[in-house]
């Protein structure tokens, strides 16, 4: 992977817009490639998400967690 990880920063969208930034920023992934998710509290719900939609095509690797910010990696794989 030459080039790094795009970050999506989600602290300042309104929460009925998160989900839909963070999976439209998946959508756009080509494989093995991912990005790093900001947020301000734990994502876990997210990865519930995930798990439900794409088994076995993402991955999920906490960079960070909080107690102020929650950085994931969250790849196509």
């Amino acid at each position: 992977m030459s080039n790094p990880d795009q970050e999506l920063d989600i602290r300042s969208e309104i929460p009925a817009r998160r989900h839909e930034l963070i999976f439209d920023t998946y959508g756009r992934l080509g494989s093995g490639e991912g990005f790093v998710l900001i947020n301000d509290h734990d994502p876990k719900p997210l990865h519930y998400q995930f798990d439900a939609e794409h088994q076995g095509e993402f991955s999920w690797d906490y960079l960070e967690q909080g107690p102020e910010v929650w950085r994931v990696r969250i790849g196509r794989v």
